[in-house]
């Protein structure tokens, strides 16, 4: 480690304990009734939920109160190991501003004024709301919108009373397109977590894919593990990321032509004869039409569109080539940019197909899981009506529920009315394109229920506000992985809530009973439906408890490993040109759109992760807010020094529609290049009730009030939004 890296590694270090001893103080304040504590040091397998990668995780409990959390050895996916955002879940337990008890809204939608209520008042004012929406209505009526294995539940009963509209903005707002694009290409989609095998790819391509920043835990971990190994990393991002450091070739594109780059790599592994032969005649359909269609595609089309030298793109297609199959063109996960992601998508999947990288290892492996049976419930309503989302197939290729469909039937009544939304576990207010669509599109329902853990800003627009337990204090359902490895995964308390909180399955059950649907949970508690389907898969409950995982018999990952070569295509093979595309009167190979550019003197503004913090979710973790308080605006340097403006400096931001944002910290940097300005999601709370996080930073969703919609699947391409700089006197 070099002095430099240390004295930050000790900096960061020093205010983690600093905010640990804090978040002690707090815990000692905290107004809950002393119960007999175990005293000495228990260690609680669970596994985590500061994001949705589900890392195996063991808690450790001294004296009674909650110590710290570390990786599960036993565990695939973390491999002992957490990421930052993992071993700071300690602070959402001991959150100050954590919701409490149940909320009723006692003035309008969003001025969050509320009186607190007991469980049975704030459960029966929803059923009876619920009960009059599906008299007048039908229960097809009410939405839900969702994120993560921890609302199985919640669906289960919503089922049960016959709502048949439920949709997760990681589809149209996250991953969609990419599943779109590959299932187009092979039949099947890459998984979550992705089928990526970066541990054994000998060459790593990344085209705005930011490992290491977005912290998604196998796959960081076995990025360095490549790196360790001498892989050749090829980075295409217009900002030097913390990816582009560790890379052999650094591609800084012109945000929005990465299709164009796709199209130009493509047509010299082809012309040029550099693609896997063998692969593509055996597995390929329409290789012929799709050779013909890339030939206007050259390195020196594509130069002028994405600022990438010719002799750069041939050299990066070439190493490509040199270790194919092991070449592994990263999927991504946030794929929603420009409006023609699936194409671009598409793309990917097909230069990966010209690796001969599918089902071959360093490329992509095949994922498996262990079977363990459902709860043999009663079946759900027949549904009277189709889901709202996605009318007569306006956008044929969408495979999952559209969040902004919803939202615009919620609007319009359109097929029919929208009258009731449950949203657990995403702030939609930041996770949808345009704010102000989503709340007029509340001001239309007759019943609004938040479930989650913070006070954050669709609660403030809520009817009813319920406080889950967070994860270290709740069962969930267990975790069956699709993985390269096998396994069950148990999510069990560690600690006690220290409010009036509540489980997820508790709030869902409770409410069915309410519903008169109690007869779908011939349950009595969670451990005996976890017990059920652990008995009936032939596992032991009382192992999974102790272990927290139950690995499964080891099982081929690779074709050559004896996987069979099968694609769910319409031509059982590997469409290179795409008949289903063509006969549904799109491109059967993806052609390069130029994207809209902004106003004169204007930046495209662009946002993503950060290691540390998941979302809007955990601004207000002590530990994780200790680490990043704020998001920083990335301007190129030269741009500051024409504004006069220095990293530290606070400026404004100002869109092409007139909205401007909360003052943000400047990043002056080479980093970046100068037609562009990035940001970190997740800041800029509005929500009151979020008392630490409040006011700080800049939120990239307010200034996200333009968006271009997939013509394919319906998903939202946001980085369509432009920004000036304001600099107040």
């Amino acid at each position: 480690m070099n002095p430099l890296s240390r004295r930050k590694f000790l900096k960061i270090s020093g205010a983690t304990i600093a905010a640990a001893a804090a978040i002690g103080t707090v815990s000692k304040a905290l107004d809950k009734a002393e119960t007999t504590k175990h005293k000495g040091i228990q260690k609680i397998p669970t596994f985590c939920d500061i994001c949705f990668w589900k890392c195996g995780a063991i808690a450790y409990v001294r004296d009674g109160e909650l110590w710290k959390v570390e990786g599960n050895p036993l565990d695939p996916l973390s491999k002992g190991r957490l990421c930052p955002r993992g071993t700071g879940g300690v602070g959402a337990h001991y959150d100050p501003d954590r919701l409490r008890s149940p909320l009723i809204r006692t003035q309008e939608r969003g001025k969050e004024m509320w009186k607190e209520v007991t469980w049975d008042e704030a459960l029966s004012y929803i059923a009876d709301k619920m009960q009059k929406i599906k008299s007048q209505y039908g229960p097809e009526s009410i939405a839900v919108f969702s994120h993560g294995i921890g609302g199985n539940f919640l669906k289960h009963t919503l089922k049960a009373y016959g709502a048949i509209n439920f949709a997760a903005p990681s589809f149209a707002q996250c991953r969609g397109p990419r599943d779109v694009g590959f299932r187009l290409t092979y039949g099947e989609d890459v998984s979550s977590p992705e089928r990526t095998d970066i541990k054994n790819a000998q060459c790593l391509v990344l085209i705005g894919s930011h490992l290491g920043e977005n912290m998604h835990n196998t796959q960081a971990q076995e990025f360095a593990e490549a790196v360790g190994n001498d892989a050749s990393i090829i980075v295409v991002d217009p900002r030097f990321s913390v990816a582009a450091s560790k890379a052999k070739y650094y591609l800084p594109i012109k945000p929005g032509t990465d299709l164009a780059l796709l199209l130009a790599w493509m047509n010299v592994i082809v012309t040029e004869n550099l693609y896997d032969k063998e692969y593509v005649e055996k597995y390929g359909f329409g290789f012929e039409q799709f050779k013909a269609e890339l030939l206007a595609y050259t390195p020196e089309w594509s130069y002028p569109e994405t600022g990438i030298e010719p002799k750069l793109i041939r050299a990066t297609a070439r190493e490509m080539a040199r270790y194919k199959p092991a070449t592994l063109i990263h999927p991504g996960r946030h794929v929603n940019w420009y409006g023609d992601d699936a194409q671009r998508s598409r793309a990917i999947a097909l230069l990966n197909a010209l690796m001969g990288s599918w089902g071959r290892k360093g490329g992509f492996y095949y994922p498996v899981s262990m079977d363990v049976p459902g709860y043999p419930y009663p079946s759900y309503p027949t549904p009277t009506k189709d889901k709202v989302d996605n009318p007569d197939k306006k956008y044929p290729f969408a495979h999952e529920a559209i969040t902004t469909g919803i939202r615009e039937a919620t609007l319009t009544g359109n097929p029919y009315p929208v009258k009731g939304w449950f949203v657990y576990a995403t702030n939609l207010i930041q996770a949808l394109p345009n704010e102000e669509i989503t709340k007029q599109a509340i001001q239309n329902l007759d019943l609004v229920v938040v479930v989650d853990v913070i006070p954050n800003e669709i609660a403030g627009w809520a009817d009813v506000v319920l406080p889950e337990s967070v994860y270290l204090e709740r069962h969930d359902d267990i975790n069956v992985e699709w993985f390269r490895d096998s396994f069950v995964g148990l999510r069990q308390p560690v600690v006690e809530s220290p409010h009036d909180q509540k489980p997820n399955w508790w709030i869902a059950k409770k409410l069915a009973e309410k519903l008169g649907l109690g007869n779908y949970y011939p349950w009595k508690d969670v451990e005996e439906y976890i017990n059920y389907r652990m008995t009936a898969a032939g596992l032991s409950f009382d192992e999974l408890k102790k272990n927290g995982i139950i690995l499964g018999t080891k099982q081929p990952n690779y074709f050559d490993e004896g996987v069979p070569a099968e694609f769910q295509t319409p031509s059982g093979k590997i469409e290179f040109y795409s008949l289903q595309l063509q006969q549904a009167g799109f491109d059967p190979v993806p052609k390069y759109k130029r994207p809209a550019g902004g106003p004169a003197g204007s930046f495209r503004l662009l946002y993503g992760r950060a290691p540390v913090h998941s979302f809007s979710r955990t601004q207000t973790n002590r530990i994780l807010s200790d680490m990043m308080p704020e998001n920083e605006v990335w301007l190129n340097a030269n741009i500051a020094e024409r504004y006069s403006l220095k990293s530290g400096d606070y400026i404004k931001l100002k869109n092409q529609d007139g909205v401007v944002s909360n003052k943000i910290k400047v990043k002056a940097t080479e980093r970046i290049r100068q037609d562009c300005v990035y940001m970190v999601h997740g800041f800029g709370h509005t929500a009151k009730g979020l008392k630490h996080a409040f006011g700080k930073g800049a939120s990239d969703s307010q200034l996200l009030t333009r968006f271009e919609t997939d013509p394919l699947m319906g998903g939202t391409g946001m980085n369509m939004n432009f920004v000036t700089i304001e600099i107040e006197a």
